[in-house]
C-alpha cells in the first residue's frame, strides 16, 4: 500500500458539510466579536470546525480587502497541510492559489493567496522580514492550548505588534482550560511609559462554540497493565471481536512502538476467521511524508475496520472521520532539555488530564463512542491537570536567537505567557555566545549572528554552514545539513535488518555518519541519476532523498542571499579525498563542539565533563566501532540509556582551536 503515490489533487475526506458543523450557528456572533475586540479567544473542541470555517467567514466578510491576508498558525506541519487542503477544496480552488500553506522547506502559496495556513515557527520567521506582519489583517493562532514554544513566543510578539497596529485582529483558538489565561495575558495594562497607548475598554473577549459531541463511555483497567503495548494490541482485537462497526484510534508514544504495533496487528489479523471483517492498521506520526499521512483520512476498503496508531498528533490537530473507539495507552513522549548536561531527553511520561480528555473526545464525533484507558481510575486521578508548557523544558537557543534578530534585545524582559526557568535562558545565551552569534554585551553579532537567525536550521548547524566557505566545503556541508534535517529517515527499515546494514555499508566511510550521508546523497545524484530504482536497490527511501534535494536547494538560496557562492563543480565523493574529509570534520567541529564525547574502554562514550555515559545509537555507523573523540548531531535519552546519533570522529585538539570560549586545556 505504501507505494501508492497520491497526486496533489488527493483530498482527505476530513469533515462533514460545513453547514452542519457546530460553528455555523455562531457565525454572526463571531464576526461581531472580531470586529469589536482586538483579540478574540475561541473555545471549542476539535471537530467543531474552527480551523476550517473561521478563515472562510473572515474572507467572505471582507477581511482580505486591499490585498490583505488571513494567517492561521498551527503547531504541527501535518495540521497546516491537511487543513489547507480541506479549506481549498471547500473554497473551490487549487491549493496554493487563494488558499495555501507554508511549512519549513515547503511553500505552497502565490500572489493570489488570501487564506494562508502556516506553522507558528514560520510566522515568527516572517516577522524577521516584516516586523509588524503588515500583510496580515487577521492572525489566528490555532490549538494555542498545546503551549508549543513557538506559539507561546508568537503570542508574546503579537501582544507587542498589537500596540503598533490598531487594525490587526488576533484570534486564539484554545481548549476550555486555558482561555482565561490567554484573556488575562492580552488584557494586562501595558506598563510602558513610552507608550502613548491608553488601554480603553476590554481588549480580549471569549466566545464558546461547544461542539456537538455524542456521549462517550470511558472504561478503565482494573489492575495496571504490565506491558501497555501488548495490552494495546489485545484491546484492539477485543474491540474488533466484540464491538459494532467503527474505526479505532490508538494513542501510542512514538514511531518505534507504532511500527511494532502495526506489524503485530497485520500478522495477527491474518489469523482472523475467513469471511469475517478484516483489520487495516495504519501509522500516523510526524516522520511520515505528507502523502503517507493522508492514508488515515481515506475510508477503509469494504469489509475492513481501520485501526490508526498515532502519536499525540491526532490528539488535537486533525479530525479523522469514522472514529468510534479510542484506545489510550496513557503515555506521551515529551522532550525535556537538561541545561546542566545539554541533553534533550525524550521520555515516555504519563499524559495530563487535559490530554486524556482530548483523546477521549476523539471517540464521540459521529456517534456515541467508547474510550479504553489502559490504566486504572486511581492512576487517572493522580495525573497532573495540564502538560508543562514546552518553553519550560526546551533548549531555548534557537528562539533567543530569533528574538534578538527581531530587535528584542532584552530577552529576559520579553513578555512570555509563562516565563522560562533562568537556567534554560543562561544556558542558551552561553551556547549562542560560544557559537559567535552574540558578543560580550549579548548583542547579536553582524553578519554572523544575524545570518544564523535567518537560516532555517538550528544554531549549531547554521554556524557550521556559515563556517564552511573558509574550509572549502560549502557544497558538501549543504548536503549534510539537508540530510540531517530529515531526522534519520533515509534508510528503508526492512524485516531483515542485515539487508539495511549491508546497504549502508556501501556508502560507509570510517570517519562516521555525516560523511556516509554525504556519500549516499552524492551517489544518488550522480550514479543513481535521482531515480527511485537506485533507491530501491540500495535500501534508500526515495521520498526522503527527493526531500533532501529540495531542502538543499532552499538552504543554498539562503546562502546565496548572503553572497556566499556554492561551488558545485567538486562532486567527487568526499571519501575519495582524505583532505576534503578532514576539512568537513573540522567544519562540523566549529558548530557541534558542545556535542563532543570521548570513547571509553568499554565502548561507551563520555561527554567532556565526564558526567554522562552516552551510547552510539544502533542506527549509527559508530555503533560497536572504535574511535577516540567524536562530535554528534543529537543526543536523546530513551528509556534508561542516553543515545547519540549522527556521529563523526574528530581530533581533540580541534575543540580548543574552534571553541576557545567553550574549552580550555588544563
Amino acid at each position: 500500500m505504501a507505494d501508492l503515490d497520491l497526486g496533489a489533487t488527493f483530498i482527505p475526506a476530513l469533515h462533514k458539510p460545513s453547514a452542519l458543523l457546530p460553528i455555523a450557528k455562531h457565525r454572526e456572533a463571531l464576526l461581531y466579536m472580531v470586529e469589536t475586540y482586538p483579540v478574540t479567544i475561541v473555545v471549542g473542541q476539535t471537530g467543531s470546525g474552527k480551523s476550517t470555517q473561521i478563515p472562510q467567514f473572515l474572507e467572505q466578510s471582507g477581511w482580505c480587502a486591499e490585498g490583505k491576508v488571513i494567517g492561521i498558525t498551527q503547531p504541527r506541519r501535518v495540521a497546516a497541510t491537511t487543513v489547507a487542503i480541506r479549506v481549498a477544496e471547500e473554497f473551490g480552488c487549487e491549493v496554493g492559489k487563494e488558499v495555501g500553506y507554508s511549512i519549513r522547506f515547503e511553500d505552497v502559496t502565490s500572489a493570489t493567496t488570501r487564506i494562508k495556513f502556516l506553522t507558528d515557527g514560520l510566522l515568527i520567521r516572517e516577522a524577521l522580514v516584516d516586523p509588524l506582519l503588515s500583510r496580515y489583517s487577521v492572525i489566528m493562532v490555532d490549538e494555542a492550548h498545546e503551549r508549543s514554544i513557538s506559539s507561546d513566543i508568537l503570542l508574546g510578539l503579537l501582544k507587542k505588534i498589537r500596540r503598533k497596529r490598531k487594525d490587526l485582529r488576533i484570534i486564539i483558538s484554545s481548549a476550555t482550560l486555558q482561555a482565561e489565561d490567554f484573556r488575562d495575558f492580552f488584557s494586562e495594562s501595558i506598563d510602558d511609559t513610552k507608550s502613548d497607548v491608553k488601554q480603553d475598554g476590554d481588549v480580549a473577549a471569549i466566545i464558546s462554540l461547544e461542539g456537538r459531541t455524542y456521549p462517550i463511555d470511558i472504561l478503565y483497567l482494573e489492575a495496571p497493565a504490565e506491558d501497555y503495548l501488548e495490552k494495546t494490541i489485545s484491546t484492539v482485537f477485543n474491540i474488533h471481536a466484540n464491538e459494532p462497526a467503527g474505526d479505532i484510534l490508538v494513542f501510542l508514544t512514538g514511531r518505534e512502538e507504532i511500527d511494532q504495533a502495526v506489524q503485530a496487528v497485520s500478522e495477527r489479523s491474518e489469523q482472523l476467521p475467513p469471511g469475517s471483517q478484516s483489520i487495516l492498521p495504519l501509522p500516523l506520526y510526524a516522520g511520515l511524508s505528507s502523502d503517507q499521512q493522508m492514508y488515515v483520512f481515506e475510508e477503509a476498503p469494504l469489509n475492513y475496520r481501520k485501526v490508526i496508531f498515532s502519536t499525540n498528533i491526532a490528539e488535537a490537530s486533525v479530525t479523522i472521520n469514522g472514529i468510534v473507539y479510542v484506545v489510550d495507552c496513557g503515555f506521551v513522549k515529551l522532550r525535556a532539555y537538561n541545561p546542566k548536561t545539554g541533553i534533550e531527553t525524550l521520555t515516555a511520561t504519563a499524559v495530563s488530564k487535559a490530554s486524556a480528555a482530548q483523546r477521549a473526545g476523539r471517540a464521540g464525533r459521529t456517534k456515541p463512542g467508547k474510550c479504553f484507558r489502559l490504566y486504572t481510575e486511581e492512576s487517572y486521578q493522580a495525573l497532573p491537570d495540564a502538560t508543562v508548557p514546552e518553553i519550560q523544558r526546551s533548549n531555548l537557543a534557537p528562539f533567543i536567537l530569533q528574538l534578538k534578530a527581531l530587535g528584542i534585545d532584552n530577552v529576559l524582559r520579553f513578555d512570555f505567557l509563562t516565563p522560562p526557568p533562568a537556567e534554560l535562558m543562561i544556558r542558551a545565551l552561553e551556547l549562542l555566545y560560544s557559537l559567535g552569534a552574540l558578543d560580550d554585551y549579548a548583542k547579536l553579532t553582524r553578519p554572523l549572528g544575524m545570518r544564523m537567525a535567518e537560516i532555517a536550521v538550528e544554531p549549531m548547524m547554521a554556524k557550521t554552514l556559515l563556517s564552511a566557505p573558509s574550509f572549502g566545503c560549502l557544497s558538501e556541508m549543504l548536503t549534510i545539513a539537508a540530510m540531517t534535517s530529515l531526522g534519520g529517515n533515509i534508510w528503508i527499515q526492512h524485516d531483515g535488518e542485515k539487508k539495511t546494514e549491508s546497504a549502508k555499508r556501501k556508502f560507509a566511510t570510517e570517519e562516521g555518519d555525516h560523511l556516509t550521508l554525504l556519500n549516499a546523497y552524492q551517489t544518488f545524484m550522480t550514479k543513481g541519476r535521482r531515480e527511485s530504482r537506485f533507491c530501491h536497490e540500495n535500501m534508500l527511501n526515495f521520498k526522503a532523498m527527493s526531500r533532501a534535494v529540495s531542502i538543499r536547494t532552499q538552504l543554498k538560496r539562503y546562502l546565496e542571499r548572503f553572497g556566499l557562492v556554492v561551488d558545485e563543480s567538486t562532486t567527487k565523493p568526499a571519501s575519495d579525498n582524505s583532505n576534503k574529509a578532514e576539512q568537513i570534520r573540522r567544519c562540523l567541529t566549529t558548530g557541534y563542539f558542545a556535542h563532543a564525547a570521548r570513547m571509553q574502554p568499554d565502548g561507551t562514550f563520555r561527554n567532556v565533563s565526564g558526567t554522562t555515559a552516552l551510547h552510539a545509537h544502533p542506527s549509527s555507523l559508530m555503533f560497536n566501532r572504535k574511535a577516540d573523540w567524536v562530535i554528534f548531531h543529537e543526543v536523546m535519552e530513551t528509556g534508561d540509556k542516553t543515545f547519540i546519533r549522527d556521529i563523526t570522529k574528530i581530533e581533540k585538539s580541534w575543540l580548543v582551536v574552534y571553541a576557545p570560549d567553550f574549552y580550555r586545556t588544563s
